[in-house]
Order: C-alpha cells, then sequence, then structure tokens
C-alpha cells in the first residue's frame, strides 16, 4: 500500500490534484476531514476543535484499503493551521506530523489565483505559508515534491514521483 499525502496552503489546488490522481489511479481519494467538520459548524471552531479534526482524518487514512491511498491532506496542514493561527500545536498533531504515515507528499504551491471559499482564511499569505509548509516537511524528513503551473504539469509530475515508487 502506498500513501501520498497533498499538502501546501489554501486554495493552491490540493483538491483538484487529489482527484485527478485518485481518477487515474481509479482509486478513491480521502477527502480533507476539516472541511466537512467544519461545514457541519459553520466555519466556526477552536484549537481544541483541530485535534477532532486529526483524529477524523487519521482514522480516515488508517481504513482505506487501496493500494494506493491519495489524500487531500496531509498533517502538516493541520500543524502549520493551529501554529499560525493559535501560537501552539497540540501534542496529538505534532505526533501525527512526526509518523510515516504517508510514502509521498506533494506540496502544492499557490501560483494558482485564489478561489473564494467561506472556509478559507488567508487569501494574502499563502506564499508565507508556502515556505512553513515547506520547512515543515524538511524538519521532518519527509519524502516530497513540490508542484507548480497549471493543473496538467501538477499531475504530470507528480506522475512520475508516484510512479517511481510503485517500481520499488
Amino acid at each position: 500500500m502506498i500513501r501520498i499525502g497533498i499538502t501546501g496552503p489554501e486554495s493552491s489546488g490540493k483538491t483538484a490534484l487529489a482527484k485527478s490522481l485518485s481518477e487515474h489511479f481509479k482509486v478513491t481519494d480521502i477527502p480533507e476531514f476539516a472541511r466537512g467538520y467544519l461545514e457541519k459548524r459553520n466555519g466556526i471552531y477552536n484549537q481544541a476543535d483541530l485535534d477532532e479534526m486529526a483524529n477524523g482524518q487519521l482514522t480516515a487514512i488508517l481504513d482505506s484499503r487501496d493500494s494506493i491511498t491519495i489524500c487531500d491532506t496531509d498533517f502538516s496542514v493541520l500543524e502549520i493551521w493551529s501554529a499560525y493561527k493559535y501560537g501552539s500545536v497540540s501534542k496529538l498533531i505534532n505526533e501525527c506530523v512526526k509518523k510515516d504515515l504517508f510514502d509521498l507528499h506533494i506540496l502544492c504551491s499557490p501560483d494558482i489565483p485564489w478561489e473564494d471559499d467561506p472556509l478559507r482564511e488567508n487569501p494574502n499569505n499563502r506564499d508565507e505559508l508556502f515556505v512553513l509548509y515547506k520547512a515543515s516537511l524538511e524538519t521532518h524528513n519527509k519524502n516530497f515534491i513540490s508542484v507548480s503551473g497549471h493543473h496538467k504539469k501538477r499531475i504530470e509530475k507528480s506522475l512520475l514521483a508516484i510512479d517511481a515508487l510503485l517500481i520499488i
């Protein structure tokens, strides 16, 4: 089983990439648990809710039985979100970030237009957040690639990296 985690700032193409990759491999992509959680709460949350989101995401990842799991988020999303918004990160989220749950992380650059969404909070600092995502992946010695540019280019680069994992 190979697990791929898509990560990056808000509105950087994570969901579109996850859907395209899951279609290519004919597997179900695991949605971002936080989105459904926040939709049910009309976008209202506090820092403790991030742990509930982490637990929900972790359960979905561990329950996947596909040969390739494409996950529309990784735990660095919760790590960066918590640190940026609240100035700290819970023990649970730190533990999830440190685990080697993904064979590959795909870091999406925010070099595409911002798409408004009532659940998104950071339209003006995506480049700053991208640097934090990259630093987290490097700090935790994660296997990752960065993708940028138009959607087709992102898919092509991602497929090359995933195909390399399949050969191993």
